[in-house]
């Protein structure tokens, strides 16, 4: 049985890696985000032709409103809310709290809220699975926002899993570390820029933290995600996959 998914963030990275994975296992995929070129390279790479865009903004109920009108009556089988930012925020001026916080945090909560009674409406299996991270459980200096958005994302899941519960609809969060994408490419540049080393020199001095000693790959995030949403007993669960990161806590 086809089912049908909305991948939030699906432009790039790991939300292209976990379309392009349910697309392979001959799924429907709606891709939604804010990028609408990104979504149709995104779009292109995926088998087949009954996927679709929906351009919209997370941190905008309205912008998402006007997408779930797009959608018509398509009932959809899981909600992947994978949209996120990265990067540090300082007190100030320019200090970025409010938009890390309202993309990762509130934008979640806005785009499982607004598609809700498509996911309502589906038969069969019913998923919401969300993208938080390593450092919902790790602290990272001048990180405050990330960490925090993405700390607020595990409690949002944990109150949604029961919430939803008597509706069949489970909902579980997966927490990457590292993983090979161009935000974490960019983030490991930042930060080496920021210290006068060479983005090598501090690659390696980020993976002494990592026992795998390496970072993960996008379809590897997408093959849990995979699983996640194929099964039936698992609800209200965060999944580490990020090398074993967590086990130097």
């Amino acid at each position: 049985m086809t089912n049908t998914y909305i991948i939030s963030g699906a432009g790039s990275g790991i939300g292209r890696a976990i379309a392009q994975k349910l697309a392979q296992d001959g799924n429907t995929c709606i891709l939604l985000g804010r990028d609408e070129q990104k979504l149709k390279q995104t779009l292109q790479s995926l088998p087949a032709d009954n996927h679709s865009l929906l351009i919209a903004d997370i941190r905008d109920q309205k912008s998402l409103a006007r997408a779930f009108e797009q959608l018509g009556n398509t009932a959809v089988n899981g909600l992947v809310a994978n949209s996120g930012i990265g990067g540090e925020n300082y007190w100030g001026d320019d200090d970025r709290w409010a938009d890390i916080i309202n993309t990762n945090l509130t934008g979640t909560y806005n785009f499982v809220n607004t598609f809700l009674p498509a996911l309502r409406n589906a038969v069969g299996e019913k998923h919401i699975l969300i993208t938080s991270s390593v450092l919902a459980r790790l602290g990272v200096a001048n990180y405050s926002a990330y960490c925090a958005s993405k700390a607020g994302l595990l409690g949002l899941m944990r109150s949604w899993a029961v919430q939803f519960a008597p509706e069949n609809i489970l909902v579980n969060a997966i927490c990457p570390g590292w993983v090979d994408t161009e935000m974490s490419q960019d983030g490991l540049q930042g930060i080496a820029d920021g210290i006068g080393i060479s983005k090598q020199e501090f690659y390696e001095i980020a993976m002494q933290s990592v026992p795998l000693r390496r970072m993960s790959q996008p379809d590897e995030i997408a093959g849990l995600v995979a699983y996640l949403l194929s099964q039936r007993s698992i609800t209200g669960q965060t999944m580490d996959i990020n090398c074993g990161s967590v086990m130097n806590s």
